[in-house]
């Protein structure tokens, strides 16, 4: 008997003649995430997953929880690998229930067996039946509920045999690394680490841009930046943090430039940079996180102006929800604590009384001719400093 991590995947079935891609790097993005945990045996097999631990001393439990955070893991399961042996499969059967009862008090349970191995002399409902029996016959306050049970006793009759209870659930998704790459434009708020997650979560490789205006924001503004980027890369394995000097740019904007174009200005040379800096890693699509209205840089005509400022694709995935959507996934991702202490960003710096919410591309493309922007630019991409950053 050996206690190993059971992992399912999900999308990943459907992708018919490229799906030995997709499976390939799902196990290598295992084996990089639970690396620290000590050393086990990633395997393939029959669309699943096995993590089998090779000592005595590996951190199964916090092995188990990183998993969760690997896109293109639907749910893992703690399991007891065992021979397809009928006697044992009863006995660890009755095992696992009575740790159950013992740990949760259920007292209501259904099995449900998968019989993966045709050879196996028992077909799946009756071998379902005699763990069944045993586990009643020795566990009196048990009783079988199948309709509504406390818990689920899933027996898996493989090449080995699988006995578990417990179904804990990831985020699905595609594996990072299999969909291209793109640039994140990270603050300190509650979207852009939303943002950058859910585009992540479909397999694209993930780097950050975040623009510090020192001293108008703070060293702690700055460390919390990093903070999300930590969180983040959990889920994304690893992201180039690219924090780059804006203070410089804002005082020109705000010394040569109308007031109520600042903002707007200040989005363009954004974009421009970020864009440079994904086109030297090799990315193909910035990622921001504007909704529709939220504030005065993100109406459509805003929106339509900032975009005017590079030829890369804008990939917008909070576009049409509301805060209160983008705050329910910041929890569940649990950047939302980190989002919201209150050391300000860049973009609270210089802002206007009245922003204009409907620039016109040619009035702000004149105000930027008051600029050296290109020569600002090149500067702040040159002083820009780069964290490597692995989940």
């Amino acid at each position: 008997m050996k206690k190993i991590i059971l992992v399912r995947y999900g999308e990943i079935m459907l992708k018919g003649l490229n799906r030995s891609h997709f499976e390939n790097k799902l196990v290598s993005n295992i084996k990089k995430a639970i690396q620290q945990y000590g050393n086990a045996d990633v395997i393939r097999s029959q669309g699943r997953i096995y993590v089998e631990p090779l000592s005595d001393d590996y951190d199964f439990d916090a092995a188990l929880s990183r998993l969760t955070k690997v896109f293109g893991i639907v749910s893992v399961s703690p399991v007891l690998k065992i021979e397809s042996d009928l006697e044992e499969i009863l006995n660890t059967s009755l095992a696992v229930a009575k740790d159950v009862v013992e740990n949760k008090g259920f007292r209501t349970f259904k099995v449900e067996t998968k019989r993966g191995n045709k050879n196996f002399p028992m077909q799946s409902p009756e071998l379902s039946r005699k763990a069944g029996a045993r586990i009643l016959s020795n566990i009196p306050r048990l009783s079988v509920d199948v309709h509504n049970p406390d818990f689920i006793l899933y027996i898996e009759v493989r090449e080995s045999s699988y006995v578990y209870w417990e179904i804990i659930p990831g985020y699905g998704g595609m594996p990072v690394g299999t969909n291209g790459k793109a640039v994140l434009l990270l603050s300190g708020g509650i979207d852009s680490p939303v943002a950058g997650w859910m585009v992540s979560k479909r397999g694209v490789e993930i780097d950050a841009v975040h623009f510090y205006s020192y001293p108008y924001t703070s060293e702690r503004a700055k460390e919390k930046v990093i903070d999300l980027a930590k969180i983040l890369a959990q889920y994304c394995m690893h992201i180039n943090l690219h924090i780059v000097p804006f203070t410089e740019i804002q005082l020109e904007i705000n010394d040569k430039c109308p007031q109520d174009q600042g903002t707007i200005l200040m989005r363009r040379a954004m974009m421009k940079i970020s864009e440079r800096i994904a086109k030297s890693t090799g990315a193909q699509a910035l990622i921001t996180g504007e909704s529709i209205g939220q504030v005065a840089s993100q109406t459509m005509e805003s929106l339509v102006v900032t975009n005017a400022a590079v030829s890369m694709p804008v990939f917008r995935p909070l576009i049409g929800m509301d805060k209160n959507e983008v705050v329910e996934i910041a929890r569940k991702i649990d950047t939302y604590e980190t989002s919201i202490l209150p050391y300000e960003d860049c973009c609270t710096v210089f802002v206007a009384k009245h922003p204009t919410t409907k620039p016109q591309l040619n009035k702000i493309l004149l105000s930027e001719q008051r600029l050296d922007l290109d020569q600002l630019i090149e500067k702040a991409i040159a002083n820009t400093e780069v964290l490597s950053i692995s989940g």
